[in-house]
């Protein structure tokens, strides 16, 4: 398989790309996320990530591009990373002690061949009530800003999450059961 170019620059992405054995190399895509209030948790992602996508995919017309974009969704509300620590406290005080979902929009294009999968994948997350100093140690310890939802699954130490129904990778910010079995169609 060829090299797939990530149009992120997350951390957390490449290091499970890197974990699955997939050759890559990072492009971040430099957009501006949106999060129009007509569209739904999903469509909003899967907006995001094809954006990221299409703008690399455009400088590089021959490689395998994966664009994603994750948000956390709760009570018709759409949390993506937040701007400063009080905005990450808001954000895991309002999910604190309640379940919500986690949306990944993941987009792979090959333009040279006009080729684009597109897909969706929601994961039920719940989590456990704590009180507010335990927070506020939670988030100066997994440092929150570059985090949709302020919280991070992969350093969770069972001190917020209580469960995950669904993909526990997707929470993470890819869904890589779904992305392992679209890139082995996407490279036919």
């Amino acid at each position: 398989m060829r090299p797939i170019v990530l149009a992120s620059a997350s951390p957390r992405r490449r290091q499970l790309l890197a974990e699955h054995g997939y050759p890559f190399t990072v492009v971040p895509a430099d957009i501006e996320e949106i999060t129009p209030p007509h569209l739904t948790p999903g469509e909003i992602a899967l907006w995001n990530a094809r954006a990221k996508a299409r703008t690399i995919a455009g400088r590089r017309p021959a490689d395998i591009v994966l664009g994603v974009d994750t948000l956390v969704a709760f009570n018709g509300k759409v949390f993506g990373k937040p701007r400063d620590f009080d905005e990450a406290f808001a954000m895991v005080s309002e999910l604190n002690g309640r379940s919500h979902e986690v949306f990944s929009g993941v987009c792979l294009i090959r333009a040279s061949t006009r080729e684009e999968q597109n897909f969706t994948e929601v994961t039920r997350v719940h989590f456990r009530r704590l009180k507010a100093p335990q927070l506020r140690a939670y988030l100066a310890r997994i440092g929150p800003l570059d985090k949709a939802g302020a919280y991070a699954a992969q350093d969770d130490r069972g001190e917020i999450i209580d469960r995950v129904d669904g993909s526990f990778t997707n929470v993470i910010g890819l869904p890589m059961e779904t992305l392992v079995e679209t890139l082995k169609r996407f490279a036919q």
